[in-house]
This record gives structure tokens, sequence and C-alpha cells, in this order.
């Protein structure tokens, strides 16, 4: 296992730590998968418990005792049958990371980030966040016994996230500035040794996020989806779920890779706007803004992996306003009983609007990631909803309403 640049291919020592190129590319870990493919198979993996663990093979770890969990992932795939009717298509599945342990996709990352913290003897870890992955982080350093520092951008913070931040222990530092500010301060600490970086430009914590490509396929019986949708902020997980559908077909798990399709919102869509030029690079938003708090980012710092994923994969890119969000997330919840943050139902609504532009075929297989559970933001759940009725404290009173529904 090596760390490599992705801009220029310089190699960097396994443990090393450096979170960037000196060419200020980003890295990605490289594995031996001829090795890999002699030790797994389908029937092997099947013989574990599901999770991210499962795939051990494809982790970068070297001492599994190391190994810092809360038994995340083992998400569920639903078969959403009575969405897929309303908006006709012919098979959609929604793989809901809301059910891992602090309730999002990040621990996802945070299980393999916290254990490459301990494998390295590191003691402080840190993050900026805009509230999912500062809540997995500090859960993970306090299964850990690590100290966490947590830099939050100003303005609303949903406060599912923040006191469950609060509540694990973590120091919690609300700077006035925006995210893409609180992750430039925390890198300068981690730069200058003062805590391990644990956002997404470690390349450690994306290996475990790829596992949800894994599981897709495991849990469809080892078939790959035609598209994969999901909410786009800081660009990491896009990239990481490639990069896992790469690794099985590398490996021999799977034969086809799916199309992979970013949504942003409308008011911080900086991959959106160069997929619709063709671009490689992003013009960051300075102003970033919408309901959607997890991918209210202006300068996502996966960005060249996200164009990558997008392009080779033949995927696209949307944006949907906070009205399209807020009206995806209750048609889930309503026809699925699923129940989702705001950013979760961007993928929803980025597929309602692909199928109305004509972009995706109604015929495909598909599987939108919803990446939090909706009690991570009840303010946004309970603007978006209508008051509760009140009557009297008389039964003829009721009746007669039930009557009128």
């Amino acid at each position: 296992m090596i760390q490599k640049c992705i801009r220029c291919g310089k190699e960097y020592d396994f443990d090393e730590i450096i979170y960037t190129c000196e060419c200020g590319g980003l890295l990605e870990i490289v594995y031996d998968y001829e090795a890999i493919k002699e030790k797994v198979s389908k029937e092997t993996l099947r013989k574990r418990e599901i999770g991210v663990w499962r795939y051990l093979e494809y982790m970068p770890v070297k001492d599994p005792k190391k190994i810092v969990t809360l038994h995340e992932g083992g998400t569920p795939l639903y078969k959403c049958d009575n969405l897929a009717k309303e908006l006709g298509l012919k098979e959609l599945y929604v793989k809901n990371e809301g059910a891992n342990p602090t309730g999002s996709f990040k621990d996802r990352g945070m299980t393999v980030g916290v254990t490459r913290a301990n494998e390295l003897g590191v003691k402080v870890v840190g993050c900026a966040s805009t509230g999912n992955t500062s809540a997995s982080l500090a859960a993970y350093s306090a299964r850990s016994g690590k100290k966490c520092i947590v830099l939050l951008p100003e303005g609303k913070v949903a406060l599912g996230k923040l006191a469950q931040a609060m509540f694990y222990g973590a120091k919690v530092i609300q700077i006035k500035g925006n995210f893409d500010d609180a992750l430039e301060m925390v890198r300068e600490l981690a730069e200058k040794k003062l805590l391990y970086l644990l956002n997404s430009v470690n390349p450690f914590r994306l290996e475990g996020q790829k596992t949800i490509g894994f599981e897709i396929c495991d849990q469809l019986n080892w078939e790959v989806p035609d598209r994969v949708i999901l909410p786009v902020g800081n660009a990491g997980n896009i990239s990481a779920i490639w990069k896992g559908f790469k690794e099985f077909r590398e490996t021999g798990i799977i034969d086809e890779l799916p199309k992979m399709t970013g949504i942003q919102a409308e008011g911080a869509k900086p991959i959106v706007d160069a997929v619709k030029k063709g671009a490689k690079e992003i013009i960051p938003e300075e102003h970033p803004e919408t309901i959607a708090t997890a991918i209210r980012i202006g300068n996502p710092v996966n960005a060249p992996k996200a164009l990558d994923a997008i392009y080779s994969s033949g995927g696209t890119a949307e944006s949907v306003t906070d009205e399209e969000i807020i009206h995806a997330q209750k048609l889930l919840a309503r026809t699925e009983g699923i129940f989702v943050e705001p950013a979760s139902a961007s993928s929803i609504a980025g597929l309602i609007k692909l199928l109305d532009m004509g972009v995706i075929d109604r015929d495909e297989r598909i599987v939108c990631i919803t990446t939090g559970h909706g009690l991570k933001d009840p303010d946004a759940a309970i603007r978006a909803s209508e008051k509760p009725i009140e009557i009297e404290c008389d039964i003829k009173v009721l009746e007669k309403l039930l009557m009128e529904l």
C-alpha cells in the first residue's frame, strides 16, 4: 500500500503523515490488486458480517487489532417500488446511510481514519465541519480515547449534529467565517502537527466511504446498477464510491461500472457548473447558501476526484433548488417511510429533475444514496411541515374531523 498523487504520480510512504502532494495534488491509496484478488472472492466476503470491515483486504490497515469501530456500514438498500411508480421508473433503490451509528455516511470514513490515527499513535484529531463530520469524528475519537477538535462555520449549524459533537465530548469552536475558512484553519493546525486532520482531504478517510459501492454490489447480489445518484458537498463521497466500484472490477468481483451522478444545491454548485462547461477545474462559490447545510460548500476540496468520477463513468451533475429539495424530502418520507435530512433528499430531487429533462432513461436501474438521517436537522423538518391540527377535547369534534380527512 502506498499514497500516490493523482496529479503528478509521486508516491509517498504509507505511514507518512501528509494530506496533499508537494505539487498540491490530492492523494489516493493504491493497493496490490493482484494480491487482493488471490485472497478474496464473493464467497469469502459473504461469510463475514456485513459492514465496512467485511472488506478488510481493501482497507488501508496493517494491524486489525487497532481498528476502531461502532459497527458502521451494513446500511439498508431499500427497493422503493412506491416511489418508482410515482416517478414512472422501472427499478429504484435507496441506500440509506442515515442508518449508520451516528446517523450519516461519515461513520464509514471515520472508522478507517481514526483507525489510521491509532496506528500512527496520534493523540489529537480534528476537522472542519458543517455538522455530520464533526458528529462522526467526535464519536470515534471518544471510542478510541482521543482528543477531538471541531471547527464549525459561522451561521446556522443543524442542531442534531451540533448536539452530537458536544455530547461525544469534542471541543467545538465556531469561527466567524464559512466552511472553507474553517477548513483552511484546521489544515494549518495539521501542518503544524497540532492535530491529525480527518476531513476528506485525508485519503485514508475516503477508503472507508468507498465501501458504499462495495455494499451496493453485495446487496444487489453482485450486480451493478446503471446509475448511482448522490449529494455532493466536499465531493469526497462520489469519488470514493467510484473508487470502490473500480476496485471491485479490478479484483474480479464485478464486470461493469455505473454512471456516477452528483447533485448539488443551487446556491452551492461549483462542480455542476464545471461539468456543464466540460471543465476540469471548478470556480469556487464564495458565498454558498442552501437549506441543505451538509452540502453548503463553495470550494470542495475533492473536486478533481469528483470530476474524474463523473467524466470517467459517463455520468453527469445537476443542481436543485431548496424548494425541490424539500419536496423530495417529503416525497421520500410519504411514499417509502424514509426520513432524511435536506442534503440527502437532493439525490431524489436530482433524480426527479434529470428524469424531467430526459437525461435519465426510465428503464435504468438506479440507486440513490441518502447520506444522513432526518433528525440531523429537526428545525428544517419542522419548518417544512404543516402545523398540527388543534381541536377541543371533544370526541364528536374529533369524529367529525376524521370524516372530513
